[in-house]
């Protein structure tokens, strides 16, 4: 198995901020709102379904090492645990 070329930390970070600079605009749509989306913050590719593992796996099939930030499109969080996810402004 690869050694991981970037942190959680910078992962999370490159995700969001490609999230929000270049992606969110395109795909922040009323068929899109709650889906998850999955990005390969080393190529900016992404992919939005209904599963995070199955996006997250598409992904992989193109890098095998593709490190991949994901959340759910429309809100704060892809999941809540003993609370329930707020909706962001768009």
């Amino acid at each position: 198995m690869p050694y991981p070329k970037l942190s959680g930390e910078e992962i999370t970070q490159r995700g969001r901020e490609l999230y929000e600079n270049s992606i969110r605009s395109q795909v922040e749509t009323a068929q899109n709102i709650g889906k998850i989306i999955s990005i390969n913050v080393e190529t900016g590719e992404y992919e939005i379904g209904d599963d995070l593992i199955i996006t997250s796996r598409k992904l992989q099939a193109k890098q095998a090492d593709a490190p991949i930030w994901a959340g759910r499109i429309g809100f704060n969080a892809v999941y809540a645990v003993g609370g329930t996810l707020i909706r962001t402004a768009s």
